[in-house]
């Protein structure tokens, strides 16, 4: 068999100075780009040869591991001078044993043998330093593994006896009891230090931190009303530059109006900060997440209002937010966008990320929104064009309260949700796009093009958002609920609704809060701002009181450690649960999040529960076990942006590993979903009981992974359906539902997509059924009615059951 040809990772070559990261390695396969002794990758989406990689919590978000003796790994560079070089490897050993080389195309070994320390774990990172010459220009080095038992996540190359130049623009944010600084990267610089003193211009001689690879640092531990002096310093391999300006803050206290203490991981920024320090603190969050997508690292990034020239990329568990009255408030200039280019412009696995309440004058072309599932646009405006795809395939999405002045192409997104939103024109589409409440939707009728048009939401309440005022004090604004509406929430103003102080909320943070301390602060009467993290619980966070306001800033993530629910809301009125993960543990809960307890009967029509961007996982990032992710028991829910997932890749993953019987199961009358997404759950993924439900666009994947069709029998019916109404409902309506099948390794068989009863009630509008790529069959749409789906005819669509 003729070998691939070898070519740099992406089609360029890494440039020396510069950074080559480890998992880049070039292409060609084994034997050609590397060779391996086995594949043990736990990650096969960022390289899909599967090899060596995993997530890393260091820069870059990826690192080879399950390192060997006599494994190798080649990189096409560019060299800009001959000249010597410093390379600085940045490596991680729980025990410390192995070694490695660096040699040329010749095989010439450049650095002699590099032995890793010990560092005390395969995610605590130490630079190795070494000296190399090198040539001038394109050329191949190989990475050579000489023994193992170390991670190595990427080569800093820099020039031998360079003196660095100093950072610049380091400014300095106060919280409680800790400085955040951030400042702008310098050119070539292999790590950082920082210097603090408590006088102006006398920072001590010995620096306070070192070794730090990214632009930023938190000092923590410090006296609040203490002023503190820092600067910082540039470091490379054999000089340490000129300290930076000098930045001030004084720590103080944390329930302050003004200085509200969000933690160290949520970011904000205002118009008077040097942009080249806010450009590089948002180069670093994006090179840190743009691909760990099952990493811990989560960020809330805000701006101010005011005017700013930048360009924002948003990657995993990042949430980017103005902190405006209105979109209009803040606006940027340059780019805010999510991209592909870290899966060769495959967008179907850009999840957990959000943008809101921004205005973009887009400067690079139209803005671009490249996501799939677990995903929102909030309380956007776009001063041009909006492209919902990069090139390659996408499976998204949901956008809100957004105006686009000029078009919206959807590209290859295969189902789109619009609620509340104007634009200039909108082109595109594929299988199910459903537009609610849309001023500006498209003309057509389903089947061809496939959309669905709804000329009101006939009930809705937005998102609550931070702000912060001109006097510099934060709330949170929780708009209004209406009814029958379309176009923007702020097209005629400020968007209705009632302004909470921040110094209502109970600001809780990762590391430091348990359900113990929130369940204290909620039965004190205090609403829940959960600052980015992860929060493992041992008991459900139990919400209880009436108007009660739970927001996530960061994709908060909830994970019940001990077989308990994360969350249990009452039977109350009006509750607003918003912006959070909820990720399964390893001891199976019942649910991740109750709304009423079973049995629950009172109406709640003149002031509903919403939820909204809440997103559920099974599995994927470790393993993990759910009954029921999401279990509905109130009336008059009202449901915005769900994405329920049993995970089908990474970590975690298998038809007895992540056990997960149900995504969604509805009890409650007149609950109301918008954007509902269910995938790859073992039974019904979705099971309503309440009378009165609707559903504004359904998207669904079955399991991939059902062992047989045998193992998957419904009774006598081949399979569960992904839609089930119960046979006792008489009302129910849904608009826009696309269902897909895709069975690994077999030719499976599902007997229908959506069973219902056949009842005057009930409606089902413009349905859609796709065997992506053949792989399987679903026999019709709905109950018996609708034709097939399979690999002679991969879609199939009905308008209307009955």
């Amino acid at each position: 068999m003729a070998m691939a040809d070898e070519q740099p990772f992406r089609g360029t070559p890494s440039p020396i100075p510069g950074i080559v990261q480890a998992e880049n390695y070039d292409t060609g396969g084994q034997g050609v780009g590397y060779s391996v002794t086995t594949v043990n990758g736990t990650t096969k989406w960022y390289r899909r040869d599967g090899v060596n990689i995993e997530s890393c919590s260091d820069f870059g978000g990826y690192d080879l591991g399950w390192s060997a003796a006599g494994q190798w790994f080649r990189y096409t560079v560019t060299v800009s001078s001959a000249g010597k070089y410093v390379v600085g490897f940045r490596v991680a050993s729980e025990s410390g044993g192995g070694a490695l080389h660096l040699q040329s195309a010749d095989g010439t070994n450049l650095t002699g043998k590099v032995e890793v320390p010990g560092t005390g774990g395969w995610q605590d990172w130490v630079t190795k330093y070494v000296i190399v010459t090198l040539p001038a220009g394109r050329q191949v080095l190989t990475l050579v593994q000489d023994a193992g038992g170390f991670n190595i996540n990427n080569m800093v190359f820099d020039e031998y006896n360079r003196i660095p130049p100093p950072p610049t623009g380091l400014i300095a944010l106060a919280g409680n009891a800790r400085t955040t600084l951030m400042w702008s990267g310098a050119n070539g610089a292999m790590s950082y230090s920082v210097y603090r003193g408590t006088k102006p211009g006398r920072e001590d001689k010995t620096a306070i931190a070192t070794d730090i690879t990214s632009p930023n640092y938190t000092d923590t531990g410090l006296a609040n009303g203490v002023r503190y002096f820092y600067k910082v310093a540039t470091a490379t391999f054999d000089h340490t530059s000129k300290r930076s300006n000098e930045a001030e803050a004084t720590p103080g206290d944390p329930v302050s109006a003004s200085t509200p203490d969000f933690g160290p991981n949520v970011l904000i920024f205002d118009p008077s900060m040097p942009a080249a320090t806010v450009q590089s603190q948002l180069d670093t969050i994006f090179g840190e997440q743009q691909a760990n997508d099952f990493s811990a690292q989560r960020y809330a990034v805000a701006f101010k209002p005011g005017s700013y020239n930048l360009t924002v990329k948003i990657g995993f568990y990042t949430q980017v937010l103005g902190l405006g009255q209105s979109p209009d408030d803040t606006t940027i200039t340059g780019a805010v966008q999510a991209d592909a280019d870290w899966m060769q412009k495959n967008a179907t696995l850009n999840f957990w990320r959000s943008v809101e309440n921004l205005a973009v004058v887009p400067t690079q072309g139209p803005s671009i929104w490249a996501v799939s599932q677990g995903c929102s646009f909030r309380r956007m405006h776009v001063k041009g064009s909006l492209n919902l795809s990069d090139g390659g395939w996408s499976s998204g999405g949901f956008m809100s309260d957004s105006l686009i002045d000029a078009k919206v192409d959807s590209g290859t997104q295969q189902q789109w949700l619009s609620r509340n939103s104007q634009w200039g024109s909108w082109t595109g589409s594929n299988w199910n796009m459903v537009f609610v409440g849309v001023d500006g939707a498209p003309s057509g009728a389903f089947p061809k093009p496939p959309y669905t048009v709804v000329d009101q939401t006939p009930v809705v309440r937005e998102k609550p958002f931070l702000t912060i005022d001109s006097s510099g004090h934060y709330s949170v604004l929780v708009p209004s609920t209406i009814t029958n509406s379309h176009g923007t929430s702020w097209a005629h103003g400020s968007t209705p609704g009632k302004s909470l102080p921040i110094s209502q909320f109970y600001i809780a943070r990762q590391g430091t809060d348990t359900s113990t301390t929130i369940n204290a602060a909620l039965s004190q009467g205090k609403d829940l701002l959960l600052t980015p993290g992860i929060y493992d619980l041992k008991d459900p966070i139990r919400v209880t009181r009436a108007n009660t306001v739970v927001l996530g800033l960061g994709l908060a993530t909830l994970r019940p450690r001990y077989g308990a629910s994360a969350m249990e809301v009452s039977d109350v009125d009006g509750v607003d649960i918003s912006g959070i993960l909820f990720d399964a543990g390893p001891v199976s809960s019942p649910t991740l999040l109750q709304v009423g307890p079973k049995g629950s009967s009172l109406s709640h029509s003149a002031n509903p529960t919403c939820l909204h961007d809440l997103y559920f996982r099974v599995g994927g990032g470790a393993v993990g076990q759910a009954d029921v992710s999401l279990e509905i028991n109130s009336n008059n829910v009202i449901g915005d942006n769900f994405w329920l997932w049993r995970a089908d890749h990474r970590t975690g993953v298998g038809w007895d590993v992540n056990v997960a019987a149900n995504g969604l199961v509805v009890n409650g009358a007149d609950v109301t979903i918008y954007s509902l997404a269910v995938e790859h759950y073992q039974k019904y993924q979705t099971v309503w009981n309440g009378n009165g439900g609707e559903v504004y666009l359904y998207q669904s994947e079955i399991p991939y992974d059902v062992p047989s069709d045998g193992s998957w029998m419904n009774g006598s019916v081949t399979g569960y359906a992904s839609y089930k109404v119960s046979d006792s409902v008489t009302s129910h309506k849904a608009w826009g539902l696309g269902i897909y099948c895709v069975f690994r390794n077999r030719d499976g068989r599902l007997s229908s997509a959506i069973e219902a009863p056949n009842s005057p009630g009930v409606k089902f509008i413009d349905m859609t059924a796709v065997s992506i790529g053949g792989r399987g069959t679903i026999t019709h749409v709905i109950n018996d009615t609708g034709g097939a789906a399979d690999h002679s005819s991969s879609v199939a669509t009905l308008n209307q059951y009955p």
